[in-house]
């Protein structure tokens, strides 16, 4: 773990060595007020020296007034090193973020990835720059001031000395329980940002039902659980602390009482004795500042441990040996293919079993059938959103496991019923996919998918900012603005998964134009409950959980007294609108919106 965090002080090694050695120096300027001290107690006061009294003070004012100086530089460039290391480390864990499986985001919460790169790093950038710093600092006063106490006087010191192991094992045994407790402390706020994520984005939701009462209660119980984490973390810091302080004066009370002895006997000189007061004294600060500092050393140690946790979880990487996809034509072969979602607890019901469906390059392909039948199943694991378990799916003949997933997703475009659009411009949004894109290559892209009127209608043009998840375009605009950046990436294949089934039938219709001009030439898959998505299809495959029910033409399976027909003759209404079993597919329908 620490051996991952030093690797990130490495760029930055100057400023580091800068702070330290700036730190080494503020430590060594407080050893000398001690000594001069002493020289004017046991010296220059019997002697009544004044000018050489004088002469020494200001060379000590001259020592503080350099010890500004390197504190200014401490305290500024020590921290722009922390916050440049937590830079890096925020991008380093951003972009593995991005890059693992698809499986991985299905089974944690936004906001809790979110906690990890945000807060969780905020700790590691302090800790960066004062726990190094605080060591370093410490470990030079401990040093100076334990060989200054020795030279004044050894038997007093040693008899000091005997208290340290006590210290160190104290800290020893209560350390374990202190990263357990804080580690928790970020868990925990994690879940809160969890929370907040999961109830500002289905804020609509939350008043249509009128259910702020219940985000109210979710949240509580998460701010409850943090809380609770939060007393068990504080009482480890207290003890801590607390056992600490009473180290330290127990420390003070022994150089009284066997220091004062000594100056009672003769054997140490009142300049001697006032001198070593103040180096135990130098000698505890460094003690009292890791003390001041372990929480914060203990805090940055936990958002480290959760940032390790994140790097180690395995990225997508290409098989060996894979090859660019180059420009693919669009011929797809499922071969005996089976599939079953998995997650970090348990592994889900098998979805798709020896599956083996071919769809011919530059065919639209139509998948229809019941909910949890595998059709969207199916179409993420063309681009290899999630990894078979067995089988092989080939395009142009080729298992796409041999092919890099940058250059096979290249050649793939998706419209889904959930269009996802960033925050930003609609110029930003259609040129997603291209962002080398032209201006006049935007143009045309909107003028195919016939929204370029649309947008030319909105006060800033292409420059109208979308808002989030582009709440500020009605269902019908983001669905286009989709299908433009589709149309500018220009794929060989084309994944339509409900594109239309969230639209009202006057928009579907315009939409639906578009899909069709999307369509030509390319392979299509079509995703569909409605049937009239499906009118120009080549062929159509009913999916139910057991696989492929049926499959050929409209005609062909209209012919049959199947699932197809059924649901066709559902939709046009011949058959009544009463409670349906379609025995061949295993499925009931109790209404026209089961399959809309």
């Amino acid at each position: 773990m620490l051996k991952r965090l030093f690797s990130y002080f490495k760029p930055h090694m100057r400023l580091f060595v800068l702070d330290l050695l700036c730190a080494f120096f503020v430590g060594l300027a407080d050893e000398f007020m001690p000594l001069i001290v002493r020289n004017i107690i046991n010296e220059y006061v019997p002697k009544q020296s004044w000018a050489i009294m004088v002469r020494w003070s200001f060379a000590l004012a001259g020592i503080y007034l350099i010890k500004l100086c390197l504190n200014l530089v401490i305290n500024y460039w020590g921290h722009i090193f922390g916050i440049r290391v937590q830079a890096d480390m925020r991008r380093d864990i951003f972009r593995h973020i991005e890059q693992l499986p698809i499986a991985y985001f299905d089974d944690h919460k936004t906001g809790s990835l979110m906690s990890r790169i945000t807060n969780d790093l905020q700790e590691v950038s302090e800790m960066s720059h004062h726990g190094p710093e605080n060591l370093f600092t410490s470990l030079v006063m401990l040093g100076v001031s334990a060989f200054m106490l020795g030279r004044i006087n050894l038997q007093l010191t040693l008899i000091v000395y005997g208290c340290l192991p006590f210290a160190i094992l104290f800290v020893i045994l209560i350390r374990k329980g202190q990263m357990e407790a804080f580690t928790s402390n970020r868990v925990e706020i994690a879940g809160i940002n969890g929370e907040i994520e999961t109830s500002i984005a289905g804020v609509r939701v939350t008043r249509a039902f009128d259910g702020t009462k219940q985000e109210y209660a979710k949240f509580d119980n998460a701010n409850a659980r943090y809380v609770r984490s939060r007393h068990r973390a504080y009482l480890y810091l207290a003890l801590f602390n607390s056992g600490m302080t009473f180290f330290t004066d127990i420390m003070y009370v022994i150089v009284v009482i066997f220091g004062g002895r000594m100056f009672f006997h003769g054997q140490i000189s009142s300049g001697d004795f006032v001198a070593y007061l103040l180096y135990i004294s130098m000698f505890l600060t460094p003690i009292k500042k890791l003390v001041e500092t372990y929480e914060q050393i203990i805090e940055g140690m936990s958002g480290v441990r959760r940032f390790e946790e994140i790097m180690n979880l395995p990225v997508e990487e290409d098989d060996p040996g894979a090859q660019d996809a180059g420009v693919l034509q669009g011929a797809i072969t499922f071969e005996h293919v089976s599939f079953h979602y998995r997650n970090h607890e348990t592994d889900g019901p098998m979805v798709i079993q020896d599956m083996n469906l071919k769809i011919n390059q530059k065919e639209t392909l139509g998948l229809v059938g019941p909910c949890g039948g595998g059709k969207t199943t199916l179409c993420n694991l063309i681009p290899r959103f999630y990894e078979i378990d067995s089988g092989a799916i080939r395009i142009d003949g080729r298992d796409i496991r041999s092919l890099t997933r940058s250059s096979l997703r290249r050649n793939i475009g998706i419209v889904a019923q959930d269009v996802f659009l960033f925050h930003g411009t609609i110029k930003e949004n259609i040129s997603y996919g291209k962002p080398d894109a032209s201006d006049a290559e935007i143009v045309e892209a909107a003028r195919k998918a016939r929204i370029h009127e649309d947008i030319m209608a909105m006060p800033n043009g292409y420059d109208t900012n979308v808002g989030e998840r582009g709440v500020h375009l009605s269902g019908g605009q983001r669905q286009r603005i989709s299908i433009a950046r589709i149309f500018l990436k220009n794929p060989q294949i084309l994944i339509l998964d409900e594109a239309t089934s969230a639209l009202d039938n006057a928009t579907e219709m315009t939409i639906q134009e578009s899909l069709d001009e999307l369509s030509k030439g390319r392979t299509v898959i079509v995703v569909a409950h409605r049937l009239s998505t499906l009118r120009n299809a080549d062929r159509i495959a009913v999916i139910t959980s057991e696989g492929i029910a049926e499959e050929g033409t409209k005609e062909e399976l209209l012919a049959q007294d199947g699932i197809y027909r059924r649901l066709y003759q559902y939709q046009c209404d011949i058959l009544p609108p009463p409670t349906l079993m379609l025995r061949s597919g295993g499925f009931p329908v109790k209404n026209a919106n089961a399959f809309r």
